[in-house]
Protein backbone atom coordinates (compact mmCIF):
# COMPACT_ATOMS: atom_id res chain seq x y z
CA UNK A 1 0.00 0.00 0.00
CA UNK A 2 1.11 3.55 -1.08
CA UNK A 3 1.16 6.55 0.40
CA UNK A 4 -1.52 7.94 -1.56
CA UNK A 5 -3.64 4.70 -0.73
CA UNK A 6 -2.99 5.95 2.78
CA UNK A 7 -4.90 9.10 2.35
CA UNK A 8 -8.05 6.91 0.56
CA UNK A 9 -8.66 5.29 3.78
CA UNK A 10 -11.97 5.65 5.17
CA UNK A 11 -12.08 6.74 8.86
CA UNK A 12 -15.80 8.62 8.82
CA UNK A 13 -18.60 6.25 10.05
CA UNK A 14 -21.70 5.57 7.86
CA UNK A 15 -24.62 4.90 9.83
CA UNK A 16 -27.66 3.79 7.46
CA UNK A 17 -30.59 4.68 8.77
CA UNK A 18 -33.74 2.74 7.83
CA UNK A 19 -37.01 1.73 8.71
CA UNK A 20 -40.60 2.36 7.58
CA UNK A 21 -42.04 5.63 6.25
CA UNK A 22 -43.00 7.06 8.83
CA UNK A 23 -40.86 5.68 11.79
CA UNK A 24 -38.77 9.14 12.42
CA UNK A 25 -35.96 8.60 10.29
CA UNK A 26 -35.45 12.02 9.37
CA UNK A 27 -36.09 13.32 13.15
CA UNK A 28 -33.00 10.79 14.10
CA UNK A 29 -30.62 12.21 11.33
CA UNK A 30 -31.62 15.30 13.17
CA UNK A 31 -30.73 14.69 16.08
CA UNK A 32 -27.32 13.25 15.96
CA UNK A 33 -26.26 17.17 14.51
CA UNK A 34 -23.89 14.91 12.37
CA UNK A 35 -24.15 15.33 8.00
CA UNK A 36 -27.15 13.61 6.54
CA UNK A 37 -27.39 12.33 2.97
CA UNK A 38 -30.86 12.31 2.04
CA UNK A 39 -31.24 8.60 0.17
CA UNK A 40 -34.89 9.89 -1.30
CA UNK A 41 -33.34 12.70 -3.30
CA UNK A 42 -31.90 9.98 -5.13
CA UNK A 43 -35.36 8.66 -6.55
CA UNK A 44 -36.22 8.83 -10.12
CA UNK A 45 -38.10 11.45 -12.38
CA UNK A 46 -41.56 10.27 -12.71
CA UNK A 47 -40.95 11.51 -16.74
CA UNK A 48 -37.97 8.64 -16.41
CA UNK A 49 -38.65 5.75 -18.94
CA UNK A 50 -37.10 2.64 -16.88
CA UNK A 51 -39.61 3.90 -13.39
CA UNK A 52 -41.81 0.99 -13.16
CA UNK A 53 -45.41 1.81 -13.72
CA UNK A 54 -48.74 -0.45 -12.41
CA UNK A 55 -50.87 -1.47 -15.26
CA UNK A 56 -53.33 1.95 -14.45
CA UNK A 57 -49.98 3.88 -14.87
CA UNK A 58 -49.73 4.54 -11.32
CA UNK A 59 -46.08 4.83 -10.09
CA UNK A 60 -45.16 2.43 -6.92
CA UNK A 61 -42.56 4.73 -5.24
CA UNK A 62 -42.12 2.02 -2.55
CA UNK A 63 -40.64 -0.01 -5.41
CA UNK A 64 -36.44 0.22 -5.21
CA UNK A 65 -36.77 0.35 -9.09
CA UNK A 66 -37.97 4.09 -8.75
CA UNK A 67 -34.52 4.06 -6.67
CA UNK A 68 -31.02 5.76 -8.52
CA UNK A 69 -29.33 3.25 -6.42
CA UNK A 70 -26.46 3.49 -8.68
CA UNK A 71 -26.16 7.57 -8.04
CA UNK A 72 -26.81 6.75 -4.84
CA UNK A 73 -24.06 4.57 -3.66
CA UNK A 74 -21.47 6.42 -5.87
CA UNK A 75 -22.34 9.75 -3.73
CA UNK A 76 -22.58 7.76 -0.36
CA UNK A 77 -18.74 6.42 -0.70
CA UNK A 78 -17.45 9.81 -2.39
CA UNK A 79 -18.63 11.76 0.57
CA UNK A 80 -17.26 8.54 3.10
CA UNK A 81 -13.86 8.78 1.31
CA UNK A 82 -13.43 12.59 0.35
CA UNK A 83 -16.01 14.39 2.98
CA UNK A 84 -17.62 16.54 0.48
CA UNK A 85 -20.21 15.37 -1.96
CA UNK A 86 -22.68 17.21 -4.66
CA UNK A 87 -26.34 15.79 -4.53
CA UNK A 88 -29.34 16.17 -5.72
CA UNK A 89 -32.88 17.83 -4.15
CA UNK A 90 -35.75 15.75 -5.04
CA UNK A 91 -39.44 17.23 -4.87
CA UNK A 92 -42.09 15.03 -3.88
CA UNK A 93 -45.02 16.72 -4.74
CA UNK A 94 -43.43 17.61 -8.14
CA UNK A 95 -41.86 14.30 -8.76
CA UNK A 96 -38.48 15.12 -9.85
CA UNK A 97 -35.17 16.54 -8.92
CA UNK A 98 -35.16 20.05 -8.23
CA UNK A 99 -32.17 21.31 -7.78
CA UNK A 100 -28.75 20.16 -6.47
CA UNK A 101 -27.09 20.70 -2.75
CA UNK A 102 -23.01 20.07 -1.25
CA UNK A 103 -23.20 17.70 1.84
CA UNK A 104 -19.62 18.39 3.53
CA UNK A 105 -18.81 16.41 6.38
CA UNK A 106 -14.83 17.18 6.15
CA UNK A 107 -15.10 16.97 9.94
CA UNK A 108 -17.54 15.27 10.69
CA UNK A 109 -16.50 11.56 12.95
CA UNK A 110 -20.23 9.97 11.33
CA UNK A 111 -22.08 10.70 8.26
CA UNK A 112 -25.85 9.59 8.22
CA UNK A 113 -27.52 8.25 5.59
CA UNK A 114 -31.69 7.62 5.69
CA UNK A 115 -34.31 6.79 3.69
CA UNK A 116 -36.45 3.97 3.27
CA UNK A 117 -34.05 2.24 0.70
CA UNK A 118 -30.94 2.82 3.23
CA UNK A 119 -30.91 -1.13 3.16
CA UNK A 120 -29.60 -1.31 -0.04
CA UNK A 121 -26.40 0.43 0.64
CA UNK A 122 -25.09 -1.71 3.50
CA UNK A 123 -23.66 -4.18 0.62
CA UNK A 124 -22.30 -0.84 -0.97
CA UNK A 125 -20.12 -0.58 2.23
CA UNK A 126 -19.30 -3.37 2.89
CA UNK A 127 -17.78 -3.75 -0.37
CA UNK A 128 -15.59 -0.61 0.01
CA UNK A 129 -14.99 -1.27 3.29
CA UNK A 130 -16.64 2.19 4.36
CA UNK A 131 -16.79 1.44 8.56
CA UNK A 132 -20.72 1.58 9.20
CA UNK A 133 -23.67 0.74 11.47
CA UNK A 134 -26.85 -0.37 10.28
CA UNK A 135 -30.27 0.80 11.87
CA UNK A 136 -33.92 -0.68 11.57
CA UNK A 137 -35.56 2.36 13.40
CA UNK A 138 -37.94 0.01 14.88
CA UNK A 139 -41.74 1.94 15.72
CA UNK A 140 -45.27 0.30 16.00
CA UNK A 141 -47.22 -0.16 12.85
CA UNK A 142 -50.08 1.99 14.06
CA UNK A 143 -47.85 5.30 14.67
CA UNK A 144 -45.63 4.78 11.86
CA UNK A 145 -49.00 4.87 9.74
CA UNK A 146 -50.54 7.99 12.05
CA UNK A 147 -47.19 9.55 11.54
CA UNK A 148 -46.66 9.10 8.01
CA UNK A 149 -50.23 10.37 7.16
CA UNK A 150 -50.23 13.65 9.28
CA UNK A 151 -46.33 13.88 7.44
CA UNK A 152 -47.90 13.49 3.82
CA UNK A 153 -51.13 15.56 4.40
CA UNK A 154 -48.67 18.65 5.97
CA UNK A 155 -46.53 18.44 3.22
CA UNK A 156 -49.00 17.99 0.66
CA UNK A 157 -47.03 15.04 -0.95
CA UNK A 158 -50.37 13.36 -2.52
CA UNK A 159 -53.95 13.62 -3.30
CA UNK A 160 -55.31 12.40 -0.09
CA UNK A 161 -57.04 9.21 -1.58
CA UNK A 162 -53.58 8.11 -2.61
CA UNK A 163 -52.07 8.74 0.61
CA UNK A 164 -54.69 6.72 2.44
CA UNK A 165 -54.38 3.82 -0.20
CA UNK A 166 -50.50 3.82 0.49
CA UNK A 167 -50.23 4.26 4.41
CA UNK A 168 -52.66 1.16 4.55
CA UNK A 169 -50.26 -1.73 2.17
CA UNK A 170 -47.26 0.06 3.82
CA UNK A 171 -48.47 -0.92 7.33
CA UNK A 172 -49.68 -4.21 6.39
CA UNK A 173 -45.96 -4.63 4.14
CA UNK A 174 -43.99 -3.31 7.03
CA UNK A 175 -43.50 -6.98 8.99
CA UNK A 176 -41.85 -7.91 5.92
CA UNK A 177 -39.93 -5.14 4.96
CA UNK A 178 -38.56 -5.41 9.11
CA UNK A 179 -37.59 -8.90 8.70
CA UNK A 180 -35.44 -8.42 5.51
CA UNK A 181 -33.77 -5.37 6.77
CA UNK A 182 -32.47 -7.90 9.77
CA UNK A 183 -31.46 -10.59 7.41
CA UNK A 184 -29.56 -8.62 5.73
CA UNK A 185 -27.82 -6.88 8.67
CA UNK A 186 -29.78 -4.04 10.23
CA UNK A 187 -30.47 -4.06 13.87
CA UNK A 188 -33.80 -3.23 15.41
CA UNK A 189 -33.33 -0.34 17.30
CA UNK A 190 -35.95 2.10 19.22
CA UNK A 191 -34.91 5.86 19.00
CA UNK A 192 -33.17 5.93 22.34
CA UNK A 193 -31.55 3.39 21.91
CA UNK A 194 -30.30 4.62 18.53
CA UNK A 195 -29.66 7.88 19.50
CA UNK A 196 -27.01 6.07 22.41
CA UNK A 197 -25.86 3.54 19.51
CA UNK A 198 -25.12 6.51 17.31
CA UNK A 199 -23.38 8.70 19.96
CA UNK A 200 -21.00 5.81 20.36
CA UNK A 201 -19.94 5.09 17.56
CA UNK A 202 -18.86 9.01 17.31
CA UNK A 203 -16.79 8.58 20.42
CA UNK A 204 -15.13 5.49 19.19
CA UNK A 205 -14.24 6.54 15.68
CA UNK A 206 -10.70 8.05 15.14
CA UNK A 207 -9.87 12.11 14.92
Amino acid sequence: MNESDYDRLVTRVVALIAGASGSGKTRLARLTGWPRLRLDDFYLAATDPAIPRSETGVIDWDDIRTFDTDSAAQALVTLARDGVVTAPVYSIADNAPVGVHIVDATDAPVIVAEGIFATAMLAVCKAHDIPVIAIWLDRGRWITWARRLRRDIRDHRKPLGVLWRRGIALRRAEPALRREAIEAGFTPMTMRQACAALSASARSTPA
